[in-house]
């Protein structure tokens, strides 16, 4: 045998080896999950069963999001939203329906942006409804869900967050204006005038 062929009938063998190791080992991550217990568990939005199944069930959950109607989906988000667990799919059906008219689903899919995602997105489209939507009731939602949703920040997102509420101090709305300095002090725990939260926002960004 030349040294050449005894190269290649060693290397041909150690691949055949490797393989032969790999499909012999157990598939690791979840298991399959169980759509129709997982159905179940979010028609009753029982949250602690569905924890007790792991993040495994999280593939399970966007899809039957996608495959729900506006009440099912509804009832995922919610989900998401109390397991509080990050999965950028889980955003992507989310965002999908941030400006739905239905509203128990838009109050559900805007609460449950910031406890799948930390993304500098989720902030700006929550931050536009905010200031923007002509409906009151929907730039409250969006306010409550900056002040209180967005759960995965880091100290820079944190500063991307308090940029676009101080910014609405300045809305030409007046209830824009009181819905920001509201979600500000559920933030910081503080209450300033607009003048003082620039002041506060310069510090904190140098630091």
């Amino acid at each position: 045998m030349s040294p050449r062929y005894d190269r290649w009938f060693m290397t041909r063998l150690a691949f055949l080896l490797i393989v032969t190791v790999l499909v012999s080992l157990p598939l690791q991550g979840a298991p399959e999950a169980d759509i129709a217990k997982i159905q179940t568990f979010v028609a009753q939005r029982n949250t602690e069963a569905l924890k007790s199944m792991g993040t495994g069930v999280l593939p399970a959950l966007v899809q039957l999001y996608r495959d729900s109607d506006d009440a099912g989906k509804a009832n995922v988000a919610a989900m998401f939203s109390q397991l509080g667990w990050k999965s950028p799919e889980a955003k992507h059906v989310l965002m999908a329906d941030v400006r739905t008219s239905i509203e128990s689903l838009r109050v559900e899919v805007q609460s449950a942006l910031g406890r799948v995602s930390s993304d500098a997105d989720v902030i700006d489209v929550l931050l536009n409804v905010m200031r923007n939507d002509e409906n009151p009731f929907f730039r409250d939602r969006a306010a409550c869900a900056l002040a209180y949703d967005q759960i995965h920040l880091t100290e820079k997102q944190k500063l991307h967050l308090y940029e676009g509420l101080i910014e609405a101090l300045s809305d030409s709305k007046p209830d824009v204006r009181s819905i920001a300095a509201l979600a500000l002090v559920a933030q910081t725990g503080q209450t300033r005038t607009t003048q003082e939260w620039k002041k506060w926002l310069s510090e904190y960004r140098s630091r």
